[in-house]
């Protein structure tokens, strides 16, 4: 879109709404870029604007001085949909700014949700509404393809393109992550070129040397959890996908601290038997051999058996034993387990109707829990059944 008018020389206006995140922000962008949209060379001043009766006379003022009249101008409002979050009358008011202005003014709402979910419940006036569709594979070959680097020419650039598409395109075709994906692995293509072991045609060799680290790029798509930088030290350093810790490294950081307390506590009684709990949690509990207990149905490790289903009370036993200071049975950390059901860490067993009370399951792997258990100092091995 912005491509689009800056093309054509139409007076507009270009905003992100997550940027300008309040409804001040947002009017005083706008009046600011109205400002410069006809006069590169004049000193824009800020321009205080509380409410949108301001920004009406403001925008009045502007039109006028920039002599735009006689011209449509047109406002953009990129990632329309947080306007929603604004108050109640920002988005009827600009539905209905040609009419509040009586100028010649178009607004322009670009986002990816349906309008069905914009209408507020107080009524508004209905915009036209037109569909994008996605990108073919056709098109965003055309359009990474050019992009390509002076030094190399546009085949030997179309032909990386073809293959970064044939190995990202079934689960990505987000034009931008697929152009922060092409420049990220270029340089990883171009090696053999550069080292003279093949020629821009070999493409053969080519392919095998860009293919293992096309898929450790596959493991961070959208994830962004490490920088450009980082990633390219990676790739030259020969690191294993382990080393960027997966999706493990980007929960455990978002999990508040009592949560992953409480994770802990029910993937140890999802995985060790329940006459277990005394060995591991009471503090004389006295020395108890694991042959001494163990029938033929334990002899099985438990993580091959997968996760069994606990009571509730059980979960917060254990939590109580293995938190330093002592937890208070508050809704807050009711609803922190309610949290990881969401999140789909913890999964319900059962009805919500059932008398003996709710019982859950632990989902998340051993390698998963390790890392969370590392972030707040506890060895999880030491109490584990498995690992006796």
């Amino acid at each position: 879109m912005q491509t689009l008018l800056n093309t054509l020389e139409l007076p507009h206006v270009f905003v992100n709404c997550v940027e300008y995140f309040t409804s001040r922000l947002l009017l005083e962008e706008i009046l600011i870029q109205l400002q410069s949209c006809c006069s590169e060379t004049e000193q824009t001043s800020h321009v205080p604007c509380d409410t949108f009766n301001d920004f009406v006379r403001l925008f009045k003022q502007a039109v006028v001085s920039r002599e735009l009249q006689d011209q449509t101008l047109y406002i953009v409002l990129d990632r329309a949909e947080q306007l929603r979050e604004m108050e109640a009358n920002i988005l009827p008011a600009f539905l209905r700014l040609q009419e509040l202005t009586d100028r010649n003014v178009t607004v322009v709402l670009l986002s990816e949700i349906v309008w069905e979910l914009f209408r507020p419940n107080i009524g508004c006036f209905e915009p036209f509404t037109l569909y994008f569709p996605d990108y073919s594979i056709g098109h965003l070959q055309k359009i990474l393809s050019q992009n390509h680097p002076p030094e190399y020419s546009a085949d030997f650039y179309a032909a990386y393109i073809n293959i970064l598409l044939g190995v990202f395109y079934m689960v990505c075709r987000d034009l931008k992550e697929l152009q922060h994906l092409a420049v990220l692995n270029f340089s990883k293509y171009c090696e053999p070129v550069v080292r003279g072991e093949a020629n821009e045609r070999d493409t053969r060799k080519l392919w095998k040397n860009i293919e293992p680290h096309l898929k450790k790029a596959m493991q961070t798509v959208y994830l962004r959890e490490i920088s450009s930088s980082q990633w390219e030290r990676l790739q030259h350093d020969n690191g294993e996908p382990g080393q960027l810790k997966g999706l493990s490294a980007h929960t455990h950081v978002e999990l508040p601290y009592y949560s992953k307390f409480l994770l802990i506590a029910a993937y140890l009684a999802s995985y060790n038997p329940v006459r277990t709990d005394k060995r591991f949690f009471l503090k004389h509990h006295g020395k108890i051999r694991k042959t001494n207990f163990m029938k033929k149905h334990e002899k099985t490790s438990n993580h091959l058996l997968g996760p069994k289903p606990f009571p509730l009370d059980r979960l917060l036993a254990i939590l109580y034993s293995i938190v330093d200071n002592r937890v208070a049975p508050t809704a807050n950390i009711f609803s922190q387990i309610t949290s990881l059901v969401t999140l789909q860490l913890l999964s319900m067993v059962g009805h919500n109707d059932q008398l003996d009370g709710p019982r859950y399951k632990c989902t998340v792997s051993l390698d998963f829990i390790r890392a969370i258990a590392r972030t707040v100092n506890f060895d999880i091995i030491k109490y584990l059944y498995d690992f006796l």
